[in-house]
């Protein structure tokens, strides 16, 4: 559902980031997309199951100078926090695995972007420096894809998979 931003009357998109617990890499995104691009998007972020956001992530992000000390995990019935309509313009995956598990299955069909940018588990880490650095690494990531792909709305369209 596009929110009209009166100020260019540009149409915001609404934007909901999914990873499986809502607790890290769907955090970082919704963070990014707001800091850099709240004027083209209305950003959430959600997942199937929610748990407490990933305190290393918060550590370490804000050691990055990002504070998202402020955020919830949200799961997708979520009021609170989250639009009571539950009509997004497009859902960005950030699992590849939840994609594949869930993407045929949900109500947004058609605007859906498969965008992996890892999780936890799959960090290869020994000691709470390399667990620093793994998280740093998958900021970088999210920085990164959020700079390049939403800095028009039409180039996050034309990343529509599904």
């Amino acid at each position: 559902m596009a929110i009209l931003n009166k100020s260019k009357d540009t149409k915001k998109l609404r934007v909901l980031f999914v990873d499986s617990l809502n607790n890290l890499s769907s955090q970082i995104a919704e963070y990014f997309a707001k800091k850099m691009y709240s004027n083209l998007y209305e950003v959430y972020s959600a997942g199937p199951e929610h748990d407490i956001i990933d305190c290393d992530m918060l550590s370490v992000m804000y050691r990055r100078g990002d504070d998202l000390r402020n955020m919830r995990s949200k799961d997708f019935q979520n009021t609170t926090y989250l639009p009571e309509d539950a009509q997004y313009d497009i859902i960005v995956w950030t699992e590849k695995d939840l994609f594949n598990e869930l993407s045929s299955q949900s109500p947004w069909a058609g605007k859906q972007i498969l965008a992996d940018m890892g999780k936890r588990s799959e960090f290869t880490c020994t000691d709470d420096a390399e667990l620093a650095q793994c998280i740093t690494e998958m900021a970088e990531r999210i920085e990164a894809w959020v700079k390049e792909n939403m800095a028009t709305q039409e180039k996050l369209l034309s990343l529509v998979s599904a």
